[in-house]
């Protein structure tokens, strides 16, 4: 039984964490504002800045994650500190640092997104998910540490908070009957991350040692628009004692996402990644099957699961 560290504890964290200790690990999760403690999961109030702080509570680890979340439109700020910060902590204890990240790394792709698709972001959130990728390497083919980076899409699942997912921040609209107003193409099709399965990667990540040197996609189920997805969500909320109407969804126009922008730090973020949502955005994980035998949750189940999150009195 093996220590297994997590900083951050948000959806991916705290879900990662569960995970790990149900399958017997030693679990320490690591946030600025600490947390309660149980018996399968210690919890302690770290700054993810702080280097020195993240070594003591890491010293012993098998695997040091990297499930930080640091605000939408701080991200050029906050998170060189705490990568680097990660980065000595992984040196100094010797534990594998497994970072969860993205797929903002590779810009405005042409093709299904794979690990070895060109790293080619412009905007501001993309090269700064490129510079820890390739500073986390730099040091692992140094061997100073020991790395491995998991990437997924949007998230999906019950276990997302409303504002961190394009789809569960509707699931309110859609039972109400209302029109869903989403950013971009609504017809573009697009792959989503059940966090269940974002866990499950990142825990066989930090414990396989053929994930280490280089980038895995989350496995995510085949692609559905936003229209579809909603729809599907839709149907899945609608009962006899609660029926819901079928799903209306249009895109809201980027004029009008502009002008939010301009007093809104989280919209200009948005705009500036157009690119995501304006055309097909889909994620490529064969590799991941291939090598660990990890398959994504079928899509009719994370529907149904993700359908509870709000519940018929909502």
């Amino acid at each position: 039984m093996a220590l297994h560290v997590i900083v951050g504890k948000g959806p991916v964290g705290t879900t990662t964490a569960e995970l790990l200790a149900a399958q017997g690990q030693r679990v320490r999760v690591l946030s600025r504002s600490g947390g309660t403690s149980t018996d399968a999961v210690e919890h302690r109030a770290v700054d993810a800045s702080d280097a020195d702080a993240l070594a003591e509570a890491a010293r012993g680890a098998a695997a040091l994650y990297n499930a930080v979340n640091p605000a939408y439109h701080r991200w050029a700020t906050d998170w060189p500190p705490v990568a680097a910060a990660l980065l000595s902590a992984a040196e100094r204890t010797g534990a594998v640092l497994v970072t969860m990240s993205n797929l903002y790394v590779y810009g405005r792709p042409e093709n299904p997104m794979s690990p070895d698709s060109p790293l080619a972001a412009t905007d501001v959130k993309g090269r700064v998910r490129i510079a820890m990728w390739q500073e986390a390497l730099a040091a692992h083919e140094a061997g100073r540490i020991r790395m491995t980076e998991a990437r997924a899409a949007d998230y999906v699942g019950p276990q997302v908070p409303a504002a961190r997912s394009h789809l569960v921040r509707q699931l309110p609209t859609l039972r109400r009957g209302r029109r869903a107003w989403v950013i971009g193409d609504p017809d573009a099709p697009r792959s989503w991350a059940y966090l269940p399965d974002v866990a499950a990667t990142l825990a066989t990540l930090g414990t396989d040692e053929r994930a280490l040197g280089r980038a895995w996609h989350v496995p995510s189920a085949p692609p559905r628009s936003q229209r579809q997805a909603l729809g599907d969500l839709a149907a899945a909320m609608s009962s006899p004692a609660s029926p819901v109407p079928p799903a209306r969804v249009s895109g809201i126009p980027w004029p009008v996402l502009r002008g939010i922008g301009l007093v809104s730090p989280m919209m200009r973020e948005i705009v500036d990644i157009r690119h995501q949502f304006d055309q097909e955005y889909v994620i490529d994980a064969t590799a991941t099957t291939a090598t660990f035998g990890l398959t994504a949750t079928p899509w009719p189940e994370v529907v149904a699961a993700t359908a509870v999150a709000v519940p018929a009195t909502a």
